[in-house]
């Protein structure tokens, strides 16, 4: 069944329909919300509250832009409120539970931990700007938007959050004096 299709059930109350919807995209909902939001439990848990969210609000989708951009700018609102009314979140090691399958699907593992945590590292506005921006593809316009800043706060927090990801992801060397630079992840 087509995703159109789907939609046009789950807005007349269709569950399975509904669960259809939600095979298609859980895992990328869960993904925009953990990049954001930088744990595991907090992630599935506003992931579950953007499904509520969405289903609850189906009824509003028009169809102007696709489904799953709907659904993941109402999950990226999910977990941008959460992060505003809470400055605390715990950093929890990405990636512990993925299989270990082949030396080339390792360092795709190491990869996308090194990058985890290094994401996590950043302060929530470096980070919020650059899941929007880069990942999710967001304009700063939009970003200003929705975080209540300045297209220029967007693109100076975007230039400051790469250059601290340079950073975190660089190997530690030894410095120009001779002393070891700090341990990087």
């Amino acid at each position: 069944m087509e995703e159109r299709e789907l939609i046009t059930q789950a807005k007349a109350g269709d569950r399975v329909a509904m669960g259809q919807l939600y095979e298609l995209h859980a895992r990328r909902v869960y993904t925009v919300v953990r990049r954001l939001v930088g744990d595991d439990h907090l992630a599935e848990d506003l992931s579950q509250e953007a499904w509520v969210r969405a289903f609850e609000k189906i009824h509003l989708f028009r169809g102007e832009s696709a489904f799953g951009t709907w659904l993941y700018r109402l999950a990226t609102n999910v977990a941008l409120n959460r992060l505003r009314r809470s400055s605390k979140r715990s950093t929890v090691e990405a990636g512990a539970d993925l299989p270990r399958v082949s030396r080339a699907q390792d360092d795709v593992v190491v990869t996308r931990r090194v990058l985890t945590r290094a994401l996590d590292q950043l302060p929530p506005g470096y980070r919020n700007v650059l899941v929007l921006h880069d990942v999710e593809g967001w304009t700063h316009e939009e970003i200003a938007r929705s975080l209540n800043c300045s297209p220029g706060t967007s693109k100076s927090q975007l230039h400051k959050a790469r250059a601290r990801m340079r950073q975190l992801i660089t190997p530690a060397r030894a410095d120009n004096d001779g002393t070891r630079g700090e341990a990087r992840l």
